[in-house]
């Protein structure tokens, strides 16, 4: 029975994927990559971790039910959307209004036809592209969902301190495998961490004495944090960069830090070490270019992931609402 269950769901995406194509809005908005374009670089620009962000933004929106933009949803007095879920808390706002933005751009020219899930997608290609990272087509035609419940999420997204097994397990019940789990998160190669999410490597070992930091961590780089998140429980907002190399260039500078013991996060870290993910970090570490085709291979399986065609979605008019909430 839930064998027959998993073929039946299974059957289903892949036909809900089957429907994207590349030239969805060829005739119904045939400027939606140029009008997403000039409005996320305009915003990249003004505020350069941007691109980190809504990179995120795209993963955890993905992860949890499917690419079909549930997390842009604002919590009403009827639902608590995704976006107010405990991990969720974390994401940036010029994430969101990178895309908020482009959906306002795209209303004036092709009303009602670009769903903010495709929004997501496009502009997440694009601004991986925009910081150094490669550019990859992307199949189109995803609709909005119907629903968001910060119910969802924390079972379906890892914490920066949950072990490697647990990760694998996550990424295979979803149907993505180690391989996978190793390219994408090289996601990590931008963007910034607040200090909560890896306090405990730095000050919770050895009995917070002058040592207590994870030995597995470069000794300069762990003081270097220490220093850095000295007044974070009086200041949640302070954060570093995820690379301290090139923290605003999408390189493979991730994998080469994590060989150096230079992860910031504790699942980095372990990924240098587990014998199912090491030779992945040591391959991408000495070769980018296997490191993005990878990268694009998985970012492109992952962008169909969950998709809603047809009528199990809509076009919203706006993105952090309903159409039958929206007015």
């Amino acid at each position: 029975m839930l064998f027959f269950l998993f073929l039946l769901l299974l059957s289903a995406a892949s036909s809900a994927s089957a429907k994207l194509s590349l030239d969805y809005y060829n005739a119904s908005c045939p400027r939606v990559h140029q009008i997403i374009s000039d409005i996320i670089t305009t915003k990249q620009i003004n505020s350069p971790t941007t691109g980190a962000g809504v990179l995120r933004l795209f993963f955890h929106d993905c992860f949890v039910s499917g690419c079909d933009a549930s997390v842009l949803i604002s919590t009403n007095n009827f639902n608590v959307a995704e976006r107010d879920a405990d991990i969720n808390h974390s994401l940036p706002g010029d994430a969101f209004d990178a895309i908020v933005r482009a959906k306002a751009s795209l209303e004036l020219q092709c009303p009602g036809i670009v769903s903010c899930a495709d929004i997501l997608a496009i502009a997440t290609r694009d601004l991986v592209s925009m910081l150094g990272g490669p550019f990859y087509p992307i199949r189109l035609g995803r609709k909005d969902s119907f629903t968001s419940s910060a119910a969802y999420v924390e079972s379906n997204l890892a914490r920066a301190n949950t072990s490697i097994d647990k990760i694998i397990d996550l990424f295979a019940a979803k149907g993505f495998t180690v391989r996978d789990f190793v390219a994408l998160s090289g996601a990590h190669t931008v963007g910034f961490s607040h200090c909560s999410e890896y306090a405990d490597r730095i000050f919770h070992f050895n009995n917070g004495g002058p040592f207590a930091y994870d030995p597995t961590m470069n000794p300069r780089f762990a003081q270097a944090l220490q220093k850095a998140c000295a007044n974070y429980l009086k200041d949640p907002t302070i954060a570093t960069f995820n690379d301290i190399m090139t923290p605003g260039k999408f390189d493979n500078l991730y994998y080469q830090n994590l060989l150096k013991g230079l992860g910031l996060l504790a699942t980095d870290q372990k990924i240098a070490a587990d014998p199912r993910t090491a030779p992945l970090v040591k391959l991408y570490a000495e070769n980018q270019s296997a490191f993005f085709e990878d990268f694009v291979h998985s970012m492109q399986k992952l962008s169909i992931y969950g998709v809603k065609t047809g009528r199990n979605g809509e076009v919203r008019r706006r993105c952090d609402a309903f159409n039958n909430l929206s007015g």
